[in-house]
C-alpha cells in the first residue's frame, strides 16, 4: 500500500520542472536525445549517493536540526544562483556552417554527465526529496535499509523516465 501512494507522488516530483530537467531539455535541444540521456546518468549517480546518505541517517539529522536544514537549503540556493550567473555570462558557442546546416560543437558525454551530477548534487529539490519526502514512506517497525533500497530503486526508475 505504501508503494501505491509513493509511486504517483514520486513520479509527480520527478516530472516537476527543476534545474536538472531544464538541463536535460537544454542538452536534448542542443546536442540530441542520446547525448542528453547519457548526460542524465550523472544525475542518477548523484541521486544514488543522496539515497544512501538518507538511508544512513542523514534524514533524521536534518529533520531534527532546523538550523542545519536551513544551511543546506541556503547553500543549495546560492549554488543554483552561482550556476545561473555562470550560464548567463558564458559566451555563445561557435557555430560551424556546413552547407545549410549549422552545427554546434558537442561537449563530451562525460562532460554532460559531470554537469548533471553537479547540478543534481546542489539541487535543493533533490535534497528535500531524499531528506524530507522519502523518509515519510519508511516504517521504523520494518528493516529500514530494505525499504530505502526499494524506494530508491523505484525513484531511480521514475527518474529515468523523467530524463527520457
Amino acid at each position: 500500500t505504501t508503494l501505491l501512494v509513493f509511486i504517483p507522488a514520486c513520479f509527480a516530483l520527478n516530472m516537476i520542472p527543476g534545474s536538472n530537467n531544464m538541463l536535460s531539455v537544454h542538452n536534448a535541444v542542443h546536442y540530441g536525445f542520446s547525448s542528453s540521456f547519457v548526460g542524465g546518468i550523472g544525475r542518477l549517480f548523484a541521486f544514488v549517493i543522496m539515497i544512501f546518505l538518507a538511508s544512513a541517517g542523514l534524514a533524521t539529522i536534518i529533520t531534527t536540526s532546523k538550523i542545519l536544514f536551513l544551511i543546506i537549503k541556503v547553500l543549495g540556493a546560492l549554488y543554483l544562483i552561482y550556476l545561473a550567473i555562470q550560464l548567463w555570462r558564458i559566451e555563445p558557442e561557435e557555430q560551424v556552417i556546413h552547407g545549410e546546416k549549422s552545427l554546434v560543437k558537442k561537449p563530451s558525454k562525460l562532460s554532460l554527465m559531470r554537469h548533471e551530477f553537479i547540478v543534481a548534487g546542489g539541487n535543493p529539490k533533490a535534497i528535500l526529496i531524499f531528506t524530507a519526502f522519502l523518509p515519510q514512506f519508511v516504517s521504523s517497525s520494518e528493516p529500514v535499509g530494505e525499504q530505502f533500497l526499494i524506494l530508491g530503486v523505484v525513484f531511480i526508475i521514475l527518474e529515468i523516465v523523467a530524463i527520457s
